[in-house]
This record gives structure tokens, sequence and C-alpha cells, in this order.
């Protein structure tokens, strides 16, 4: 139960260094978010209002002209276009909003607000294709309400078409290098301004041909392309507010970059997030239980900026470091504390030799046992054998009720 003493151990501490080591100051970091988020913010609001000026001047065309050629589908086709204008309006409310940086109610920032905003996007959609249904709808079960489109209108669908696919490959770009779910969302209002529009297209030239339920069944198509667009923006976003987990790949990959860092044995309790556009991630990493704290601390460290740097879109990891996999070892915690157990070696090694020259005493909890390690003055050992004293202390602690293994070493 108790190990022997090493005589050739020399355990050694340094001092810490400066050198080779920079670190921001916390008001230099907090400079770097604030200059992001407004960055961020300028060029959301950017490309935002370049799909209102559009949004707006495609709507008025589009119900006007679909009033006078007489298009259901193209008013349809129009209250999309306005009901880009109204979510153009709520990106800008929630980005800069979104961006404002971490406060003391709010100490994870305020990405959510982005968040909560995609969710109300699709939930727009879906309202918005529902009732270009109902009145599709209605006006095929009432023949003499199905509307004549004619050239004007075909030419303001065909213009439609151009303009928005140019918004959405605008604002995706800018999505995608800002990494935002909202603006991608955005922007697929504005593409499916113009699916819609390709739709409404087919439906005229139908309708001009004879056909004339066409055009009201080209607006129940636009509205069902809305509906699902809508749905799908607004379940992922929502999923992300109840803190759903990144996709298999994304964990897996994270998973993989852990465990092949220097100092990591193993892994387990990892989980993720999605904030805004960033991802959160939270760890438990597993060493070698007779590391210093310091040196587990900074496996710790390497672990959580190795994953910032190769994850573009991690923005925070929380790391914990473990000796043991907590979820399966024997608990520790009913083992007393530190105070306590030196206390009780105290007494157990009182009147032995060399008991009150004990340099050091390391506690190691593991697996629900207490191992303990002592450091004596290898100058104070003198004629004692070594040997003999180590078996001195052996014999104090023999089926102790708390310390299951003993360390002696000499330096």
């Amino acid at each position: 139960m108790i190990s022997k003493k090493s005589s050739d151990s020399t355990p050694y501490s340094t001092q810490g260094s400066s050198q080779g080591t920079t670190r921001e100051s916390p008001a230099t970091g907090q400079d770097n978010i604030n200059n992001k988020n407004k960055s961020r913010f300028q060029q959301t609001l950017t490309v935002t209002l370049v799909g209102s000026v559009a949004d707006l001047l495609l709507a008025i065309s589009k119900i006007s002209i679909g009033i006078v050629s007489h298009s259901q589908a193209l008013i349809a086709d129009g209250l999309h276009s306005l009901s880009d204008l109204a979510t153009d309006i709520l990106v800008i409310y929630a980005a800069k909003h979104a961006n404002v940086a971490a406060d003391e109610e709010h100490p994870y920032g305020h990405a959510r607000i982005e968040t909560a905003a995609t969710v109300g996007l699709g939930a727009t959609l879906i309202a918005v294709a529902g009732g270009i249904s109902y009145d599709a709808v209605r006006r095929l079960f009432e023949p003499d309400l199905l509307l004549q489109p004619g050239w004007l209108a075909l030419t303001v669908a065909l213009l439609s078409i151009f303009i928005k696919e140019a918004i959405y490959h605008y604002t995706m770009s800018v999505a995608k290098k800002l990494r935002s779910d909202m603006l991608k969302a955005n922007a697929w209002h504005s593409r499916t301004d113009a699916i819609s529009s390709i739709v409404v297209v087919i439906g005229i030239l139908g309708t001009m041909a004879g056909l004339g339920y066409l055009d009201a069944i080209a607006a129940i198509t636009v509205a069902v392309i809305i509906a699902k667009i809508g749905w799908d923006l607004g379940w992922k976003s929502l999923r992300q507010l109840v803190d759903t987990s990144l996709d298999k790949e994304t964990v897996a990959a994270i998973h993989q970059c852990i465990t092949a860092a220097s100092g990591v044995d193993s892994l387990h309790m990892l989980r993720t997030r999605g904030m805004g556009g960033d991802a959160l991630v939270d760890v438990h990493v597993q060493v070698s239980p007779l590391l210093s704290v310091s040196e587990g601390h900074h496996i710790g460290e390497s672990v959580r900026k190795k994953l910032i740097e190769e994850f573009p879109h991690i923005s925070d990891v929380m790391v914990h470091v473990d000796t043991e996999d907590d979820q399966a070892a024997a608990a520790s915690l009913a083992l007393p504390k530190r105070k306590i157990i030196v206390n009780h070696l105290t007494e157990k090694f009182r009147g032995l030799a060399l008991a009150d020259s004990i340099r050091r005493t390391t506690l190691h909890y593991v697996n629900g046992q207490l191992n303990v390690e002592i450091i004596l003055p290898l100058a104070l050992l003198g004629d004692n054998d070594a040997d003999q004293l180590v078996q001195q202390f052996q014999e104090r602690l023999k089926s102790d009720k708390y310390v299951s293994h003993l360390s002696v070493l000499f330096c």
C-alpha cells in the first residue's frame, strides 16, 4: 500500500518569466471586441439598406402594376417584396443590438438577439405564405375573381428575378463573411422573391395563353416555397435558442482536435452550442493525475487556443481539467480536505526522525483514493538508512483510514 523512497529524485521549481508571453490588457481586448462589433454592424447595415431600397421599389412596382395588369400572382409577389422590406428593418434593429458588447446582465454578449430575430424572420415568411395561399385558393373556387395579367406584369416579374437574385448573392456573401444566420435568412428572403417571380412568370405566360387558373396556382406555389424556407430558417434558429449541439461532423472534428492536443489523455462531457454566428464549447479533458496544477492549467489553455485557431466560428472554450473520468471513476468528494489530512499526518508522524523536516506534502485524489507524497531533505539524512526511515513512515500509515498510498522522496 505504501511506496518506497526514491533517493535520486531531484524535484525543483522555477520562477515564472514573462519572456515569450504576450497578453492583451483587458482594455485593449475589449476595444478589439468593440471595433469588431462596430465593423460587423456597419457591414450588416450597408448590405441591408441596399436590399431595402430594392425591396421598396419592387414592392411598389409589383403591387401597382399587378393591380393594373390584373395579376394576382404579381400582387402576391409584391406583398412578398413588402415583407422583405419589413424584415430588413428587423435585421437592422437586431444587428444593432446583437453586436453590443457583453455587460453585467449579459456576460455572454447579445448575439442571441440575432438568433431570435431569425426566428421572427422565419415566422414572417410563413405568415406571408399563409396569406398568399388563402387568397389564391379563394379565387380558384370563385372563377369570376381570377385575374388576367398582361405583358407589363410579365416585364416587371422578369425584372424582379434579376434584381432579387443579385441582392441574394450580395447579402449571402456578407453573411458568410460575418457568419451571420440572420443575414443568411434575409438573403434567402430575397431569393424567395426571385424564385416566386419565376413562378409568377410561368403563371402569367400560362394565363396569357388561355389557362386563367395558372396565375392563382402560381401564387400558391410561391407560397409553398416561401413557407418551406421560412420553416427551415426559423427551426434552425429555434434549435439554437434551446442550446442544441453543433452538427455531428463539427463535433467529431472538435473531439479529434482535442484528443490530439499534447498532454490530453482523453476527454468527456464535450458540449457545444451556437451563439448567433459563433459557437461555444465546454469540455472536460483528462490529464495525468501526477501533473502540477500549473501544468494541467497550461494544457487546458493550450486546448482552448488550439480550438479557437482551428475553428474560426468558435469564439470561446471552457476547459475543465480532470485527473480522472469523473463520470465513471469513484467520487473523491467524501475524502477529507487538505487541512484535515495535514493535521492527521502530523499526528501519525509525531516522534519520527525528520518528521518535522518535511518540506512539502502533496495530495493526489484519484479514483476515490488518497495518495500522499512527502519530500524530506536529503542533507539531513546523515548516517540514517533511507529504507529504514521510509519503513517507519510506512508503519505509521499502515491500514490508514484516509491514506491509500504514500510516496517518500529525498532531495
